[in-house]
């Protein structure tokens, strides 16, 4: 599969759309809250129950005969997500009123029942990988399996790994072709290496983001929200890695592929305007399974681990092998490794 980076400005919310239609209603909230700069926490939990009761009335008023297009409760979803706290400053209502909206958005778009959670970190864990590129064939069987488990869109080209192809002795990957596409891999005289977030310690990427969207997690993985961020790819710039992805398009996905597993900072549908990256399938990880790029890996090159646990695989590779870290230089502490044999 190759691979296809563009750059360019769209729209942030998919699901806004309609909110004109009931210019009233978001103009009687602006209106409440044009006195302050900053919505506080406790401001924007009664302006979103104003906008319950608003949506509760649109609905009551709504015609008796057939499903209105702005039924009360699109309109109430649309209006939560407008006024939804950031994710770290949720209450656990919050936040399961914030899953129950992602799952009917999913049910009204692509007619399926996900269940989105919000898995929290395991104590004592800080996740890391490792990767054996003297066994990577650039089947990119890696890529594939990611973009099913993580609910890309088919047609937008977002993929969190890249494959390198280099050619033999050459480390300068400014010399790789991500975009081979041979009949068979792997090709005579090419040597293969895998790219992707490298979970920084030190993230520059969290740096730059100017409204705290991006941050990392007691585990060790960076992880998005998707509803507090605005699109402005100040992350992307930073990342040296280049292992964040702009959304231009709505994402769209065969509703018979889509996965219904999902986590409110991982693989849940993504909207058009925001940037997304690899958060090691933290809907499976948390759960003590692997990685899907790691099961679905033909030749055993990846490792995947518990950094903290001195018996895991990830921990002997790093204590008993040659290991090394892309732009160790930069001082980012990636949390992926690199080695042979």
């Amino acid at each position: 599969m190759a691979t296809t980076k563009t750059d360019g400005n769209q729209s942030f919310r998919q699901d806004d759309g309609g909110v004109a239609e009931h210019q009233d209603l978001i103009n009687s909230i602006d209106d409440s809250k044009a006195t302050e700069n900053t919505i506080s926490h406790s401001r924007r939990k009664f302006l979103r129950g104003l906008g319950k009761v608003g949506a509760a009335a649109v609905g009551a008023a709504a015609p008796s005969v057939g499903k209105p297009a702005w039924g009360g409760e699109k309109l109430k979803d649309v209006v939560g997500d407008f006024f939804q706290d950031h994710y770290q400053r949720m209450s656990p209502e919050e936040v399961k009123e914030a899953l129950a909206r992602i799952e009917r958005k999913a049910k009204r778009k692509f007619g399926v029942d996900i269940s989105c959670e919000n898995t929290p970190p395991q104590q004592g864990v800080v996740y890391g990988y490792a990767l054996d590129i003297s066994k990577c064939q650039g089947y990119r069987d890696c890529v594939t399996a990611c973009v099913k488990e993580n609910n890309h869109g088919r047609d937008s080209q977002v993929q969190y790994i890249r494959v390198l192809e280099l050619d033999h002795g050459d480390l300068n990957f400014e010399h790789s072709d991500h975009y081979y596409d041979p009949e068979t891999v792997p090709r005579e005289g090419k040597w293969y290496i895998p790219v992707q977030c490298q979970q920084c310690e030190d993230p520059p990427c969290v740096k730059a983001c100017p409204v705290e969207a991006t941050w990392k997690e007691p585990d060790g993985i960076v992880v998005v929200d998707y509803n507090w961020c605005i699109g402005c790819r100040y992350c992307m710039t930073a990342c040296p890695y280049w292992a964040r992805h702009f959304n231009w398009t709505d994402p769209q996905i065969p509703s018979e592929e889509i996965n219904p597993k999902t986590h409110y900072l991982g693989n849940r549908p993504r909207p058009i305007g925001v940037v997304e990256k690899c958060h090691f399938c933290i809907q499976r990880t948390r759960k003590g399974l692997q990685p899907a790029c790691m099961e679905a890996c033909p030749t055993g090159a990846r490792v995947f681990g518990n950094l903290l646990d001195p018996n895991s695989e990830i921990r002997y590779i790093l204590e008993n092998k040659t290991v090394f870290r892309l732009k160790e230089d930069l001082g980012t502490e990636p949390k992926f490794w690199y080695f042979t044999g």
